[in-house]
């Protein structure tokens, strides 16, 4: 059985790498033209400020859980399913003919993003269970 603290080093270190993949996913992604994929409003401009948040969104979780708060695990929790739903959406865009993220480097990055995603969801579960949820912000630091 893994430390707790050797628990909490690979939940960081899963949430910087899945971080670091959903951002790539998110630069392929402005190549591809998802706004128009998806239909989104506002095109180009509408697609970065809704980046912009998810980025920052993505960085205060990662702050949480750096502070060892249990907001943050859930942050981590919520990050690999993002993930794995990024994933679902393109896979069955891909098998329904759309030639977007077919390139093998988009191909790449949504497999990585899919198996960090499940391994950091499995670590973030098994950290939230782990951590007393005592009302205290920071009851998961130890």
């Amino acid at each position: 059985m893994m430390h707790f603290l050797q628990q909490r080093e690979l939940e960081r270190n899963l949430y910087l790498l899945n971080g670091a993949l959903l951002v790539t996913h998110e630069i392929d992604a402005a190549y591809w033209r998802e706004w128009e994929l998806f239909g989104i409003p506002g095109g180009i401009q509408m697609f970065l400020l809704l980046n912009a948040l998810l980025v920052l969104a993505v960085l205060v979780g990662f702050k949480q859980l750096m502070l060892g708060a249990r907001i943050g695990h859930l942050c981590s929790l919520v990050v690999a399913g993002a993930g794995v739903l990024a994933v679902a959406l393109h896979s069955a865009l891909i098998l329904a003919g759309h030639p977007e993220f077919t390139l093998p480097a988009s191909l790449i990055v949504l497999v990585l993003i899919l198996i960090v995603s499940l391994v950091q969801g499995a670590v973030a579960v098994r950290t939230l269970r782990a951590c007393p949820s005592d009302g205290r912000e920071h009851s998961c630091a130890s």
